[in-house]
């Protein structure tokens, strides 16, 4: 089993289905925000990572958990924010409803991942935290596509907030 092609044709059939591919360019800037919030944690965490990516089947030749994180960057996230920032609401209610279900398919997504062995959460990190991660994030991430300044506050205010929470030493850093 390749695990990794099966999500890549998942999220390309996503992206293909559901996909706002004629607005990319004004979705761009909010790609490039998580893409490089994942790079920020990938490098700070190197040492100290809340998950780790495993490979499963096939991958096991090919990938460590580096490769995953890329392909996850690469593939997942713009289908995602295409998906998510293409067909959000207009009303405050449902644009909440819309992070709710993007909260849920990121959480499930990463229950599978866990149940297959394909990751694994590391120093106090679990399924609970990574669905509070996930409602935030999708949260900024709406806030971003309208008010990048204030997203990248909330991030910073959140980032720190976790620093906390979990007690990491700042001797992870180089």
């Amino acid at each position: 089993m390749n695990l990794n092609v099966i999500y890549g044709a998942i999220y390309i059939f996503s992206a293909i289905k559901w996909g706002d591919w004629k607005n990319w360019k004004a979705y761009y800037p909010t790609f490039l925000f998580l893409m490089v919030g994942d790079l920020v944690y990938q490098y700070l965490f190197y040492k100290h990572s809340m998950w780790e990516y495993v490979p499963v089947g096939s991958d096991k030749g090919w990938a460590k958990h580096t490769h995953i994180a890329f392909l996850v960057m690469l593939i997942k996230y713009p289908v995602t924010i295409s998906i998510f920032l293409g067909n959000m609401p207009k009303s405050f209610k449902k644009k909440l409803v819309n992070i709710l279900f993007w909260t849920f398919i990121y959480t499930l997504n990463e229950y599978v991942d866990l149940k297959l062995g394909a990751l694994v959460h590391k120093n106090g990190w679990n399924l609970g935290w990574s669905a509070i991660f996930s409602f935030v994030m999708f949260s900024v991430l709406a806030i971003h596509y309208y008010k990048p300044l204030l997203a990248w506050i909330l991030s910073a205010l959140y980032a720190t907030f976790l620093w906390n929470v979990f007690d990491i030493s700042s001797s992870i850093l180089k």
